[in-house]
């Protein structure tokens, strides 16, 4: 069943629990994402396609395509094509009965209503009925995955979600500016002050006894403080390779959105 072709500009964890429903929805999915994405959850994260070629989530397969010549052929065989274009100009040349900006940079990063028929946006930054038809509610709580059809969601909170009482002391973020080159990877339980690799020669550590859920790709250039890995205290391996609770909750929303507009 083809419902319809959707635009998902932008494909972190996040963003990917959407673009999985809507898939296995029977909508046609292109996605759009910077030339090097640095998405956490690589697992999870179809974007993680630029780096590896492809990727299988849950059964759903996603790969690159070098240009918008290619998506065609790639949609006819059930597979998410994952374009470089940062910017959405391919979005004109689609044509797309849906776009949804699920960049999550707290700011709106030049989605409008003109892009689709119908336009979503995912968290802070967007006002429905200004510059999109309807926001989801990304924050965590009560109101997680509702769909807004005027005006904002709840401002960006800045704190971490809540897994076992640790909020801010299970992220990991760099100490330097400079190359992140990982020595662990995703999946592998870890103790506290443990080293898990390097930016630059200045040591990646740590910060609780866990499973490292998310991990930047080794090779890419960071700033000082930047958000490059999270542990997960529950250690429970297989959860960094499913798509998360609040990822499947802002894909209802968003499933909701479409049916209801």
């Amino acid at each position: 069943m083809n419902r319809g072709l959707v635009v998902v500009r932008g494909g972190g964890d996040i963003a990917s629990g959407t673009i999985h429903r809507l898939t296995k929805c029977g909508f046609r999915v292109v996605v759009l994402e910077i030339d090097k994405p640095t998405v956490i959850r690589r697992t999870v994260s179809f974007a993680n396609a630029l780096f590896d070629n492809e990727i299988t989530i849950e059964n759903i397969k996603a790969v690159r395509a070098d240009d918008v010549n290619d998506i065609k052929k790639y949609l006819n065989n059930n597979i998410i094509p994952i374009l470089v274009d940062e910017y959405g100009k391919s979005i004109y040349q689609l044509k797309p009965d849906i776009v949804i900006d699920a960049i999550l940079a707290k700011k709106n990063m030049g989605t409008n209503m003109e892009m689709a028929p119908i336009v979503i946006g995912l968290g802070p930054g967007f006002t429905a009925g200004k510059d999109v038809h309807a926001v989801i509610e990304t924050n965590r709580g009560h109101d997680l995955g509702k769909v807004i059809y005027s005006g904002k969601p709840q401002k960006n909170t800045g704190i971490p979600g809540n897994i076992e009482g640790y909020t801010h002391e299970r992220v990991i973020r760099s100490s330097h500016e400079g190359n992140v080159s990982a020595t662990a990877k995703i999946g592998d339980t870890v103790n506290k002050g443990d080293c898990i690799g390097y930016v630059n020669e200045f040591p990646i550590l740590a910060p609780i006894d866990g499973v490292i859920r998310g991990l930047i790709k080794s090779g890419l250039h960071v700033t000082e403080n930047f958000k490059i890995g999270d542990v997960d205290p529950r250690g429970k391996i297989d959860y960094c390779f499913t798509i998360s609770d609040k990822a499947r909750a802002v894909a209802g929303g968003v499933l909701e959105a479409i049916l209801t507009l």
